[in-house]
């Protein structure tokens, strides 16, 4: 398999339903990080031989991107507004087009935990989004287009 070029790579906002998703692509983000992160629990006994053990717990995901800040975007208005009201989204992060069959990424209901706008001299003002999986009927999951 080739190299995934993170230009191919895709975030999805769900403006349909869980059941019933209609994947809208958020065209207005630039640098993308997915971060996906265990806790762990020591488990450490004297049978270790002088050795740290520890077994995995609950998973952490976050995702953090920049917008250009653009009032006329719709993408941009609702994660702003999801923000403002404390309301969550559905998100697909993705590492090519949902249509692509064995493309993978996360899927979350998400709330917008970062929204910060900077206002660089010599560059167009933009917006630093954070957002994390929150509490709702569907747990994260790991997708793969079929």
């Amino acid at each position: 398999m080739p190299a995934i070029i993170g230009l191919n790579c895709v975030l999805y906002r769900n403006t349909g339903s869980f059941g019933t998703p209609v994947w809208d692509v958020v065209g207005n983000v630039r640098d993308n990080t997915l971060s996906l992160e265990t806790g762990e629990a020591d488990v450490t006994t004297r049978t270790n031989n002088g050795w740290r053990a520890v077994i995995a717990t609950l998973k952490t995901a976050s995702v953090e991107f920049e917008m250009v800040w653009d009032n006329a975007d719709a993408d941009f208005t609702a994660i702003r507004t999801a923000f403002l009201t404390n309301a969550s989204l559905e998100f697909l992060i993705l590492d090519g087009l949902v249509a692509t069959v064995g493309s993978q990424g996360l899927r979350a209901t998400c709330m917008i935990g970062k929204f910060t706008r900077s206002e660089p001299l010599e560059d167009a003002v933009k917006a630093s989004v954070s957002i994390k999986p929150t509490f709702s009927a569907n747990a994260p999951s790991w997708w793969t287009s079929v």
